[in-house]
């Protein structure tokens, strides 16, 4: 299967208390795009990045000196992840991919395993709309609503100000969509969606229970609750970095 990955990183790293661009950050030694790099090379063909004017050409430069087919875009206004992921458009009709990755430029925890699993989940057949890992935790970030049927009803967000619950199902930053979800669902979806009340940004995430009304979301476990930790803050920051040197080195 031909995979295309999409990586949001136009953060500029403000919360970090760096000058150095978010993406470009050091995590024990390596950047977060070298993290991502390295994790995703024998999943994906080809990588398009998206970067903050300000510092694009730090990452063309980044990317100039890596293996692989990496592309990097320009995210001009900062109005959110949803306008992050459209931007790659262009490279979809041009690639014209199997499937499109897409994961946050913060979220280098993710496990080979959870990648193995997700590859394996979005090839059987009946082959999903959109398929991505969850994870459960206490005072989550986001929490995807269900039915008594476990369909998706909507996303709560705490950075929008939605009342949420004491335990939650989240994301973990990763989505594996279908070529036709990417070209026509998606690009339905970003027609017509408002910014949200509490960031004035067009997200992502809440696209998933969209999509789940009329066609299948298939979620799957992730491999460690680490996973979903984006570094965001100093505190993250160090906290992801303690837990990666636990783990055996990637190869």
């Amino acid at each position: 299967m031909k995979r295309l990955l999409v990586i949001p990183a136009a953060g500029r790293g403000s919360r970090l208390g760096t000058s150095t661009p978010k993406p470009l950050v050091q995590v024990n030694g390596r950047s977060m795009l070298d993290h991502l790099a390295t994790l995703y090379e024998s999943f994906v063909d080809a990588v398009v990045v998206v970067a903050h004017p300000s510092f694009v050409g730090d990452v063309r430069q980044w990317a100039g000196g890596r293996r692989g087919h990496t592309i990097v875009t320009e995210q001009p206004e900062p109005t959110g992840m949803l306008d992050a992921v459209c931007l790659a458009t262009p490279f979809v009709r041009d690639s014209q991919p199997d499937a499109i990755w897409i994961t946050w430029a913060d979220q280098i925890g993710i496990l080979a395993e959870t990648l193995q699993r997700l590859a394996d989940a979005e090839a059987t057949a009946p082959l999903p709309a959109l398929t991505l890992p969850t994870a459960m935790s206490a005072n989550p970030y986001t929490h995807f609503e269900r039915d008594a049927n476990g369909r998706m009803l909507r996303l709560l967000q705490r950075r929008e100000n939605d009342r949420m619950p004491a335990s939650g199902e989240s994301d973990i930053g990763l989505f594996a969509l279908r070529r036709e979800t990417f070209e026509i669902d998606l690009q339905t979806y970003a027609r017509d969606v408002a910014a949200g009340s509490g960031t004035g940004e067009r997200n992502f995430v809440p696209f998933v229970p969209w999509l789940a009304r009329t066609k299948e979301v298939r979620t799957i476990p992730s491999t460690d609750p680490m996973e979903r930790v984006g570094i965001n803050t100093p505190q993250e920051l160090e906290q992801v970095s303690a837990w990666l040197r636990t783990r055996k080195p990637a190869s």
